[in-house]
């Protein structure tokens, strides 16, 4: 069944469709709720309710062809609610989460959930405008808007988030380094 196919089974509510459709986003989705909940209750939550706007809006969709970055704005857009009700994106940045030494027994180069691991450790307010910047690909300008914060605050948030990555990083390679002359 093509994608266009499975929408307009989804659009006609037919069960099936939808349980197709779920199995083959939902993956895509929970990588893009992990990237912005440390809970595993708040992404699964988050996840549900995601595919429950998705099954009773996909009428609204236009064209097949934008459905998974449409359903990914869901999810995004789920994720910042979420995140609205337990953190504060002021300009306050807690450091303690991100002090912690990285945690990985990799001894290869970093790859992506080694990366992801990093991005773990960053205060919920810094990950968030991060992933919005850097992953999502919005502006200041539309992040200040959707977390209810001036853009000065975005911009020192993902200056924040990129100091500590970067320092995460360099403890992650220098672990791995002392690991392998360790083995040596």
């Amino acid at each position: 069944m093509t994608d266009e196919q499975l929408i307009q089974a989804c659009k006609k509510q037919q069960r099936q469709a939808q349980r197709v459709l779920y199995e083959r986003l939902a993956p895509k989705l929970y990588q893009t709720c992990k990237r912005y909940l440390p809970s595993q209750h708040d992404i699964e939550e988050v996840l549900a309710d995601t595919f429950f706007i998705v099954f009773t809006k996909i009428e609204q969709l236009k064209a097949a062809e934008a459905f998974e970055g449409w359903a990914r704005r869901i999810a995004v857009n789920q994720c910042l609610a979420q995140l609205k009700k337990q953190t504060s994106f002021g300009i306050y940045v807690d450091d303690d989460r991100a002090d912690n030494q990285a945690d990985t027994s990799i001894d290869a180069p970093m790859d992506a959930e080694d990366l992801m691991k990093l991005l773990e450790q960053l205060p919920d307010g810094c990950r968030t405008v991060f992933n919005l910047y850097a992953i999502e690909g919005y502006a200041h300008k539309e992040i200040a808007s959707l977390l209810g914060i001036s853009e000065g605050t975005s911009k020192s948030q993902l200056n924040f988030s990129r100091k500590k990555l970067q320092e995460l990083v360099f403890k992650f390679y220098d672990q791995s380094y002392k690991r392998h002359e360790q083995a040596r």
